[in-house]
């Protein structure tokens, strides 16, 4: 059974790797999802070991601020705000520096993947409206969406893991995290104004876009944005101050923002990112069932026997960064945090898994997401284009965070 096991494990993390398997209609989800079942189908692993694999807590508080960004994408509030700021008589590297303090602020809070797919059109339409060039802008985005949702517990996907599992406290995280996300922001903006200096200005010959609203951008509704506004600040209160569990609070929350008179719940969970659920499912499953065979704790031995410490804090730093960009951050995180035994391996973690975001479109779904809509919108970015901001940007963040860790260690 343990080379049925290690077989599954392989062939899921190949599809981690490629972003799905050859010949199979398959993403990320679809293959974590199909690995899950071919072990409950093998009895590999019982219906029971396969429920019990799954972090409840970690996909509660998920799926809990998912409800939570989708209350705030219906009631327009990042459509208006983004329009606003664009809309101020400020330079262009002025517009840039408050974009990306506004992105990396409410990616701290708010999915990173929900504010750049809720910002990213509306930025892409008033840098056209002003006779910019959105490619700055909308990298900016990007990048900054990264390093904000950085900040917090609750800013990415990998963190909610990482808080959860490792039961990190989330005053203290924010502590550790602010510096190096404040730095990394800072220099997000500076890398990308030098790239742009000689760059600011669009195409003269596109004609400026009449004033109208794509077909999927909500008007403001200033009550629906309030309360979901005053559930997030309450959520972050009683996260850095009450000793209640997280999940449970968050979840309340969510039931509260559920029960409207106006939006329909049909409409809220119709933005929840079920994929994201589905694949931390799956990928919990696969990750049991190798562990239980006992050759993760052989391999992390041989390793140490070899000179590699894997909980060493630098080897882990670098076994994180490459690991993100190879099989994509979630991923990468599930498979460390078995070693994750330092004191500062939870914040490690957190930060480098998602700062390694940056390096590479396929390294993040906010990127992704960027450059889409850059494409529906004629603003054409590749891999190249991409390469040549998102890898300094990268190596910037990074090398912050190392000088602070090496002060902290």
């Amino acid at each position: 059974m343990t080379a049925t096991i290690v077989t599954v494990f392989a062939l899921v993390y190949l599809g981690m790797i490629l972003g799905g398997l050859p010949f199979l209609q398959l993403d990320r989800t679809g293959v974590a999802l199909l690995g899950a079942i071919a072990l409950i189908g093998l009895d590999a692993v019982s219906l029971q070991d396969a429920v019990a694999a799954v972090h409840l807590p970690t996909v509660i508080l998920l799926f809990a601020f998912m409800v939570v960004s989708a209350q705030m994408r219906l009631g327009g509030f990042y459509s208006w705000i983004t329009r606003g700021m664009a809309a101020l008589p400020v330079s262009p590297p002025r517009l840039l520096g408050l974009l990306i303090l506004l992105a990396g602020a409410l990616s701290a809070v708010f999915s990173n993947d929900i504010v750049c797919l809720a910002m990213a059109p509306v930025l892409a339409e008033a840098c056209v409206r002003r006779r910019l060039n959105p490619v700055p802008f909308l990298l900016g985005l990007a990048c900054a969406a990264n390093i904000g949702s950085a900040a917090t517990l609750i800013g990415n996907p990998q963190n909610i893991l990482i808080g959860q599992t490792l039961q990190l406290s989330f005053s203290g995280y924010l502590l550790q995290a602010s510096v190096p996300v404040l730095l990394g922001l800072a220099a997000c903006w500076a890398i990308i104004v030098w790239q742009s200096r000689d760059n600011w200005v669009g195409d003269a010959q596109q004609a400026p876009l009449p004033e109208q609203r794509s077909s999927d951008e909500q008007p403001l509704d200033r009550w629906q944005t309030i309360k979901g506004l005053a559930v997030a600040s309450a959520l972050l209160g009683l996260f850095l101050f009450s000793p209640l569990p997280h999940e449970q609070l968050a979840l309340a929350g969510a039931g509260l923002l559920l029960m409207s008179r106006k939006l329909h719940s049909a409409r809220m969970l119709g933005l929840v990112d079920w994929e994201v659920l589905v694949l931390f499912a799956g990928l919990f499953i696969v990750n049991h069932a190798l562990q239980g065979t006992g050759l993760p704790a052989e391999a992390v031995q041989w390793l140490a026997v070899q000179g590699v410490q894997l909980s060493e804090p630098w080897t882990l730093f670098g076994t994180t960064f490459v690991l993100s960009n190879i099989i994509s951050n979630v991923p990468a995180v599930m498979l460390l945090l078995p070693v994750a035994q330092h004191e500062l391996a939870g914040s490690m973690l957190a930060l480098v898994s998602t700062l390694a975001g940056n390096l590479l479109i396929v390294g993040s779904i906010a990127n992704i997401l960027v450059v889409d809509a850059a494409a529906r919108h004629g603003v054409r970015i590749d891999w190249r284009r991409h390469a040549r901001t998102g890898v300094p940007v990268t190596l910037a963040t990074l090398l912050i965070c190392a000088a602070i860790f090496a002060l902290r260690l």
